[in-house]
C-alpha cells in the first residue's frame, strides 16, 4: 500500500513523506504570502526547523519565527506571540510542531484582528460567537508528533497562569485551512514522547468511542484508530525509523482527534487539573489515568469495549481490553502512578474542582461527582 493521500475530511491534509516540500503550495492555498512559524522552544534550534524555514524562505515566505511557547502554553506566552505578530503584519500562521506549538499557532491567528481578551472566547456556551470572524487569519499546521491531533482541531488548549487552569479557546473557523502531514518529521522524536503522545491518541479514541453522544462517523473512526495504535505504536516505540509505523501513527492521531468531536471523558477531566498544575506531559498523565478510568466507567462501557475488543482481536471481551491497556503502558515504560511523574504533594481539592470544571466531564459515560472523582485522582495518584 502507498501511504499517499490528499485528503479534505475534516480540512484539506497532505498526507505523505516529505511533503513538507510543498509548504509554499500549502500557504498560497490558504492565501498567505507573508507567514510566522509558531513553535515551541524545543524544536526552534532543531534540523527539522531549520530545513521548513529554509524551504519557506525558497518560497518567498521569508523565515519568521516564533518560538516563545511552553510545553503547557498560557496567556502569557499568547500576549508575547501577538505582539511579534502584530509587528511584523503577518498574514497567518504556520502552526509547527506538537501539541503546545500547533495550539499556540492556532490561537495567535484566531487572536490576531480581535479586541476583546482572550477569555472572552472560552469554550463556553456560544461564548465563540463573540469572535469577529474578519479578525480571524488562517493557519497551515505541520504536527512533527503523532498523539494530539491537534492540526484537525477548532481549538487550542491555553493554560491561565493565574489559577493554573486549561481553558479551551475554540472558534469554528480555527481549524486550519492546510495540514502537512509528513511523517518522516516524526522520525527523531524520542522514545518517551513517542509513546506519551501516541498513547494519547489512543486516549481520544477511546473516549470518544465510549462518549454516550450520537456520532455514528467519529465512532468508527475512533474504532479503526484504535487498531492504528495498536499494530504500529509498539513499532514505532521500537524503531523510530520505521516510516510506515510513523506513517500510520500520524494517521491514528488525526483521527482521534476528529473522533473527539462525539466527546471525551473523566481519563482528560484528570490529565488537564494535573498537567496545568504539575506540568506534566499530557499525553503520558492520560496514559497513567486510563486503567482507572477504564474501570470507573465499567458499568456504562463494558458491552462496547467488548465489541471494541473483538475487532481488536483482544481476547476476553472488556477485562481483556483493560489487560491489554495495562501491558501496552508497561511494554512502553508507563509509570503506574502520577507520583512517578513528580506530582507530588497535590492539593486533591482544587484537582477535583478543575475536573469537574473540565468541558470533558461532559462526555464521561458515568456521572462525575466530587466524590468519585475524588475516588479517582486517589487511585491514580
Amino acid at each position: 500500500m502507498k501511504l499517499v493521500g490528499t485528503w479534505s475530511y475534516p480540512t484539506s491534509i497532505r498526507f505523505g513523506a516529505g511533503r513538507i516540500s510543498e509548504i509554499g503550495e500549502a500557504c498560497a492555498a490558504a492565501g498567505i504570502t507573508k507567514p510566522l512559524l509558531v513553535t515551541d522552544k524545543g524544536l526552534a534550534d532543531l534540523p527539522v526547523t531549520q530545513t521548513t524555514l529554509d524551504l519557506m524562505e525558497a518560497a518567498g515566505l521569508g523565515r519568521a519565527m516564533f518560538s516563545d511557547v511552553d510545553p503547557n502554553p498560557n496567556e502569557k506566552n499568547v500576549a508575547a506571540g501577538l505582539a511579534v505578530y502584530r509587528e511584523g503584519a503577518f498574514d497567518g500562521v504556520i502552526a509547527f510542531g506538537g501539541g503546545s506549538g500547533l495550539d499556540l499557532g492556532k490561537v495567535l491567528a484566531f487572536m490576531a484582528g480581535q479586541t476583546r481578551p482572550l477569555w472572552d472566547f472560552e469554550d463556553i456556551g456560544d461564548w465563540w460567537t463573540r469572535a469577529d470572524p474578519a479578525g480571524i487569519h488562517p493557519v497551515v499546521a505541520v504536527p512533527t508528533t503523532a498523539g494530539t491531533g491537534s492540526e484537525v482541531g477548532r481549538a487550542g488548549v491555553i493554560t491561565n497562569s493565574e489559577s493554573h487552569e486549561k481553558k479551551i479557546i475554540f472558534h469554528p473557523r480555527m481549524l486550519p485551512l492546510q495540514v502537512i502531514c509528513d511523517p518522516e518529521l516524526t522520525v527523531g522524536m524520542p522514545k518517551a514522547i513517542t509513546a506519551g503522545t501516541g498513547l494519547d491518541a489512543f486516549a481520544h479514541c477511546v473516549e470518544a468511542y465510549c462518549s454516550p453522544h450520537y456520532h455514528p462517523m467519529s465512532q468508527g473512526m475512533a474504532l479503526e484508530g484504535m487498531r492504528l495504535v495498536k499494530e504500529y505504536l509498539p513499532r514505532a516505540y521500537a524503531d523510530g525509523s520505521d516510516l510506515e509505523a510513523r506513517a500510520h501513527m500520524m494517521s491514528a492521531a488525526a483521527m482521534g482527534a476528529t473522533a473527539f468531536q462525539k466527546g471525551l471523558g473523566a481519563i482528560h477531566a484528570l490529565s488537564h487539573p494535573i498537567g496545568a498544575h504539575h506540568h506534566t506531559h499530557h499525553g503520558t498523565t492520560n496514559a497513567v489515568c486510563m486503567p482507572a478510568v477504564l474501570q470507573f466507567n465499567r458499568p456504562a462501557v463494558e458491552d462496547v469495549l467488548a465489541q471494541a475488543a473483538g475487532y481488536l482481536g483482544i481476547e476476553g471481551g472488556f477485562d481483556g481490553f483493560c489487560a491489554y491497556v495495562g501491558g501496552l503502558n508497561a511494554e512502553l515504560g508507563i509509570p503506574r502512578r502520577l507520583s512517578d511523574l513528580d506530582v507530588r504533594d497535590p492539593d486533591i481539592d482544587t484537582l477535583v474542582r478543575d475536573a469537574l470544571n473540565d468541558p470533558s466531564t461532559g462526555g464521561n459515560p458515568v456521572e462525575m461527582t466530587a466524590e468519585n472523582t475524588r475516588k479517582l485522582f486517589e487511585a491514580v495518584l
